[in-house]
């Protein structure tokens, strides 16, 4: 395996990475010469310098991942990367705790308007009553995002005996009650804080969330901290708010464009400005390259992925359970698609017991990327399994039910309807590996691994030996065998482990064994 390193991240990210595969560390390629060499690599790393192109991932024939050093994905095109099946990973919590102390720091340099200070004595110059300062104590904190980075700044701002508002859309009021926070709306927020920190991510909705009007609104002693997004506030009428008086300061962390040397906001002495330096702690920096160094190595290994952005969000409490059972879904697509017959029409996925108590999206994922892999010219996975199906007009439907006669805790079961009839097919996880427990209503156990030859019948003497003479005439040795049956001497079911492969020759004089009504050999 190959991957790419485009930006600088933390050495501690670069040698996991080089546990497993050769590193490229090739810092400040261009566009065009990273759309020419992109293709010899299986994962590429960036941070927020790189641009990550819907050219440059169609030129990636190899590309599995794509990680993220950081929270913001916006100079990654994540359509483009899931139509190409490529999985986008990110550290969201990697920082949290270095944004949320830098906005706590610039809140601090405006109230006692530190940086002035600072440049006015290395001036030579001795103005105490200039840079009169405001406690941050008694004042009204208003935060606009709650998310984990928004919340850290929010507790330590209680910590500092300060009030917080909240305006987040997307989180319960009893959530809010739990941090101390007390939820308003976005023009309550703004008419009544004395400080206003950002820290919801840039979408259709927030973009320009603040502008002109809402600078109208609030008080002439309030000053705004953005360590968020730049697009978040419109530059023009914060700089125009803070020099007409309209607010009394502002310290900003982002920009529209970045670098951002030639900012109308580095006019202003009213605005403490960084250079995008949120995330920027020697710890903070080591845990995001390491996160999502072990991130791309897991979805190089064929492992879910933490924070995938383009697959469904997976809390790591139901991680480490979902896991398997998503490689037992895979194993049951697989082995579905090699039974069936016809034209498909209908796939259903029942998932029963334990597992049904979790978010099962990531397990109908895995089914259909097992269901569709041998049969589809695209390259198939968990990102864009999914889309796939639908681009082929399948109808996927997903159910959760009770295990019924299973003694097992959790199951899975997969009907696949077709113009030729159904197959169905369950599994479970038994001692940490998936089996197959039933096929076409026949109870069995089968470990989904080489090569096993299913045979319907009539249960009848003579026939199983009759199979087995023959595959040992053709020098193919049978590796386990079962029958599940319905009933003495009725229709049975054969299940052959095989340590070779049985060609159509030999699968013919099967079939031709009298009450032998079908016979296929499947791989998994």
């Amino acid at each position: 395996m190959r991957i790419i390193v485009c930006d600088p991240i933390a050495s501690d990210g670069v040698e996991l990475l080089r546990t497993q595969a050769d590193v490229d560390v090739r810092v400040g390629l261009t566009a065009e010469v990273l759309e020419s060499v992109i293709g010899e690599y299986d994962a590429a790393v960036v941070r927020s310098e790189t641009k990550i192109t819907a050219r440059i991932l169609a030129a990636g024939s190899r590309l599995k991942v794509v990680g993220r050093a950081g929270v913001g994905i916006d100079n990654i095109d994540v359509e483009a990367a899931t139509q190409h099946g490529i999985v986008v990973v990110n550290a969201p919590t990697g920082n949290n705790i270095a944004a949320a102390e830098h906005a706590i720091a610039l809140m601090f340099s405006l109230a006692r308007r530190i940086p002035q200070a600072h440049a006015s004595l290395k001036a030579g110059k001795w103005e105490r009553s200039k840079f009169m300062g405001t406690e941050l104590r008694s004042k009204t904190l208003g935060v606009i995002g709650l998310g984990k980075i928004g919340t850290a700044v929010a507790r330590r701002a209680l910590g500092l005996e300060m009030k917080v508002l909240g305006f987040d859309p997307f989180i319960s009021p009893e959530h809010a009650r739990s941090i101390n926070v007390q939820l308003v709306s976005l023009d309550e927020l703004l008419r009544n804080c004395d400080f206003i920190t950002i820290h919801t991510p840039l979408t259709s909705s927030t973009r320009n969330l603040i502008g002109a009007r809402q600078f109208t609104m609030m008080k002439p002693t309030a000053c705004i901290v953005n360590t968020s997004r730049g697009d978040i506030i419109e530059e023009h009428a914060l700089y125009a708010a803070v020099e007409e008086g309209q607010i009394a300061g502002a310290a900003i962390d982002v920009f529209v464009e970045e670098p951002a040397t030639n900012s109308i906001l580095l006019k202003s002495n009213k605005i403490v400005v960084t250079p995008h330096l949120g995330g920027s702690t020697k710890e903070a920096q080591v845990s995001v390259a390491v996160d999502v160094a072990d991130q791309i190595l897991a979805v190089l290994d064929g492992k879910p992925a933490r924070y995938a952005v383009n697959l469904p969000m997976i809390p790591p409490e139901s991680l480490s359970f979902l896991t398997p059972y998503m490689l037992l879904g895979e194993k049951l697509g697989e082995l579905a698609t090699q039974l069936t017959d016809g034209q498909l029409d209908t796939t259903t996925i029942i998932c029963s017991g334990d597992i049904a108590q979790h978010d099962t999206t990531p397990l109908t994922a895995a089914v259909i990327k097992g269901l569709l892999r041998p049969v589809s010219e695209e390259q198939v996975n968990l990102v864009n399994a999914r889309l796939i199906a639908r681009n082929r007009g399948l109808n996927i439907i997903e159910q959760k039910g009770s295990v019924g006669e299973v003694s097992h805790g959790s199951l899975i079961a997969v009907n696949v309807s077709t113009s030729a009839g159904l197959t169905s097919v369950a599994g479970t996880m038994v001692r940490g590996e998936p089996h197959i427990v039933q096929v076409d209503g026949y109870w069995v156990d089968l470990v989904p691994s080489g090569y096993t030859l299913l045979s319907h019948h009539r249960d009848r003497p003579g026939i199983i030996g009759a199979v087995g003479v023959l595959l040992g005439s053709h020098d193919i040795n049978i590796s386990s065998m079962q029958v599940g049956r319905m009933q003495k001497r009725g229709p049975a079911l054969m299940v052959l482990g095989l340590d070779e492969h049985i060609d159509e020759e030999v699968l013919a004089q099967i079939r031709a064994i009298p009450d032998i009504h079908t016979a296929k050999v499947v791989s998994l």
